[in-house]
């Protein structure tokens, strides 16, 4: 199987330069990320840790580098100056070491791909077994995100394909290959009497757990013309589960998504009737950029899962 590895990141425990650039790559993490807790994990640190070391830059600076508010970390006007100075050198490091790597590797290579965090139910583990078995001695990044946040790292060049909604898809700076259409369902407690195999969800209002503002799901329910109240919000589909199990409200999801996870929750499937709630999923990478062998491979390899998924 690939190893699915965070950025080396955390490799240097040389004092002065080093504790310099190591908090320097944190701080970038934690402003990709938008959270510090978000970002502990990406990095495989303790919280507290990373608290410690951007606590620390920030003593060095002499002014905070995040503005902490209820939604989580946002660059202060010193982090966006530092943001625009230090991502791209730090960027056109990662790239040359990536290609030099991958030009110096005869039978193995890496690559970093950003997904909704939908796919990584039902999509991206028969896409990564597929390239395990066909790409060699692969090494894969996988990143779980919102829509938006996958168009940024592929847009940024910090992931080289990206599997998202194509709502979400408007840089002129990439380019969109269609892959399936990921057909919507109504997903409620196993107990709960007041739905049938079968609802029209247009009849009749409803309480949803929601994802946030900026997530294609929940930019597809503005549009939709359901009568809904958002009974909660959250950024993981877990955590959505969770809720619903709760009896919090239902939630709309793909109907792709496993029955046994819905099952471990006590929840189940009700097919959508009366309207059509769906999202093109599609690939995206860098335009004017040829793809690296690995993401070429891995491309074809989605297109063609993904034709058999329609077939």
């Amino acid at each position: 199987m690939p190893k699915l590895n965070l950025p080396p990141v955390d490799a240097d425990v040389h004092k002065g330069t080093g504790d310099s650039d190591r908090r320097l790559r944190y701080f970038l993490t934690i402003a990709a990320c938008g959270s510090m807790s978000r970002a502990a994990d990406e990095l495989g640190i303790s919280q507290p840790s990373l608290s410690r070391q951007i606590s620390a830059l920030e003593a060095y600076l002499g002014r905070p580098v995040f503005d902490r508010t209820g939604r989580g970390m946002v660059l202060s006007d010193v982090g966006r100056t530092l943001h625009r100075a230090v991502a791209p050198a730090f960027q056109l490091i990662d790239d040359t070491v990536a290609k030099t790597r991958d030009s110096s590797s005869a039978g193995s290579s890496s690559l970093r791909i950003a997904a909704v965090h939908t796919l990584t139910y039902y999509f991206l583990g028969d896409l990564v077994s597929a390239v395990a078995h066909e790409g060699g001695d692969a090494n894969l990044h996988l990143m779980a995100r919102s829509s938006p946040e996958v168009v940024d790292l592929v847009a940024s060049g910090k992931a080289e394909l990206g599997f998202v909604y194509d709502s979400a898809v408007a840089s002129p700076g990439l380019v969109s290959v269609p892959l399936f259409e990921d057909q919507m369902c109504l997903i409620a407690r196993i107990d709960d009497d007041a739905y049938d195999e079968t609802t029209d969800i247009w009849s009749r209002p409803l309480r949803l757990v929601a994802f946030p503002e900026h997530y294609a799901l929940r930019k597809m329910l503005h549009h939709s013309r359901l009568n809904y109240v958002v009974s909660a919000e959250t950024d993981t589909v877990d955590s959505a589960l969770e809720l619903v199990s709760a009896g919090i409200g239902n939630c709309l999801l793909p109907t792709r998504m496993p029955d046994r996870l819905l099952q471990d929750h006590r929840l189940k499937k009700i097919t959508i009737t009366g309207g059509r709630l769906a999202r093109k999923v599609v690939a995206i990478h860098r335009d004017g950029y040829a793809l690296f062998p690995l993401a070429a491979l891995t491309l074809q390899i989605a297109q063609r899962l993904c034709k058999r998924m329609t077939e």
